[in-house]
């Protein structure tokens, strides 16, 4: 007989069709067959589930006992059941056994009614997740507590209560060939330019991968260049972030099973904003803005500064703070290029030994290890003590950064600018930043110039994005609106 069995589409025999169900996914232990007889008639049913991931309450109370009391004598139709009997808020119909499986091992219950030529797909998953805290990787001392989680639905949920606004709207999609997750765009319609909605569906549909575990996945294959150095698309934890990015016309992704949201366009200048500097006044959060920008100066060019100065143009060095550096590196027997790649290489080792040991003794590693291997490096004469501060310096600037991949970005240039210096010393530093500027000139993310309203020049933009001004001299808090038209990405 199971030679004769379609292999795609139910029958309305419940026998046969609960063979081809069984046939897909009954070899999984955690996948639940139950049959029964609807009350009162010698109709066979039957629900098929998943242990874990399946409500089992709700398959009781609103599946099984009102199929099993509910329904009185006489003829059991599809309409009958839907209508009157289950107490189900989700349902729909499926005729397609693979599409059926799939939606079963996601949480959803499967109803086959002998007689009924299509199954009944009702919503009973029940997922699992953290409940909503404060986001890890963006603490600030004033604002919201609450923070993305690994459920979608959750936040979603999050950016509706941001207000109540009937504009926001969610589009939702499958990524992943073999493993299928959800993920939804946000935008606000009357904000967001069409262009740019268009442009970032495009490239979700493109999206050809077996599996999407994590929204870095979308975030490496949507950007407009993946050789550059910078990232193109900003991640963040927080609801208030992404609301205030879809105010100003932006875009937001979000991917089932992280908590870390995608904002796209972005411009550098976003990756050096904090919510927080629109929750304190204006003139603190003008400076803190102004300190951030001079720390990642200072996380890029601090080392190579120092190398070229030291190494080439000691003249340009006051005569007391000269002989003070020279009489630190006496005896020192690297030159300031091998002492600063000492120094910084531990440094970022230190770091990433914090970041992977268990959170008690991470940060005491990071400490600790940094206070002895410096002062032993001292001591041995390896470094100089002038180099242990100029690195301590840099590596608390990097920390300064709101924006965690943007201060990747730049403790990785940091390393050519170093070489540069070597080589040519201060001109060669400011080679390489013309080499830098060049570069972000160019570079786009999604249509939109990354150093804008650097370039092109927008002067309206600048109270928003570069400095800090008070409210009631900005328009409105939405800022900047997309300065350029969206351009498709180049093949």
């Amino acid at each position: 007989m199971k030679q004769n069995l379609d292999p795609d589409s139910f029958t309305g025999d419940i026998t046969i069709d609960l063979e081809l169900v069984k046939n897909k996914i009954g070899h999984n232990s955690d996948v639940h067959f139950r049959e029964f007889y609807i009350g009162g008639t010698d109709v066979c049913a039957a629900i098929i589930f998943v242990e874990g991931l399946s409500d089992r309450e709700l398959i009781d109370k609103h599946i099984i006992r009102a199929l099993m009391v509910n329904v009185a004598n006489g003829t059991v139709s599809k309409e009958l059941i839907t209508n009157q009997v289950l107490s189900i808020g989700e349902l729909a119909e499926e005729r397609i056994i693979h599409n059926l499986s799939a939606k079963v091992l996601t949480g959803s219950t499967a109803l086959l009614i002998h007689g009924v030529p299509n199954a009944l797909v009702l919503g009973t998953t029940k997922a699992k997740s953290r409940p909503i805290e404060e986001p890890v990787s963006e603490a600030l001392v004033r604002g919201p507590r609450l923070g993305f989680t690994e459920t979608l639905c959750d936040n979603t949920a999050l950016l509706r209560q941001q207000g109540e606004n009937a504009n926001l709207s969610f589009i939702k999609f499958q990524v992943g060939q073999r493993t299928k997750k959800e993920l939804v765009i946000a935008y606000i319609k009357d904000i967001a330019d069409p262009d740019l909605i268009e442009e970032v569906k495009k490239r979700i549909k493109k999206i050809d991968v077996d599996d999407v575990p994590e929204s870095g996945y979308v975030e490496q294959l949507i950007e407009d260049n993946y050789l550059s150095p910078f990232t193109q698309v900003q991640n963040t934890e927080r609801p208030d972030r992404v609301f205030s990015a879809l105010m100003e016309g932006r875009v937001a992704i979000l991917l089932d099973g992280t908590p870390f949201a995608l904002i796209v366009p972005v411009t550098f200048s976003m990756m050096l904003h904090s919510p927080e500097d629109y929750y304190e006044r204006w003139l603190p959060s003008f400076l803190f803005r102004l300190l951030r920008y001079l720390a990642a100066a200072i996380s890029l060019f601090g080392p190579s500064l120092y190398i070229s100065f030291v190494s080439f143009h000691q003249g340009m060095i006051p005569t007391k703070l000269a002989l003070s550096i020279m009489g630190t590196r006496d005896g020192v027997p690297f030159p300031a290029i091998i002492e600063a790649l000492i120094m910084e290489v531990t440094i970022e080792i230190l770091r990433e030994a914090g970041l992977r040991l268990p959170k008690p003794i991470g940060p005491t590693i990071g400490i600790v290890g940094g206070l002895v291997i410096g002062e032993a490096a001292v001591q041995a004469g390896i470094v100089s003590p002038i180099m242990v501060i100029v690195v301590a310096l840099t590596a608390i600037s990097s920390f300064a950064i709101p924006q965690y991949s943007a201060g990747i970005s730049l403790r990785l240039l940091r390393f050519p600018a170093m070489f540069f210096a070597a080589v040519f010393g201060l001109y060669g530093v400011v080679l390489f930043a013309l080499f830098l500027c060049s570069h972000l000139v160019k570079l786009k993310s999604f249509g939109v110039p990354y150093v804008s309203p650097i370039m092109p020049d927008r002067l309206n933009n600048w109270t928003a994005n570069v400095i800090r001004m008070p409210l009631m001299k900005m328009k409105r808090k939405a800022m900047n609106r997309m300065p350029v038209k969206i351009a498709s990405r180049k093949k």
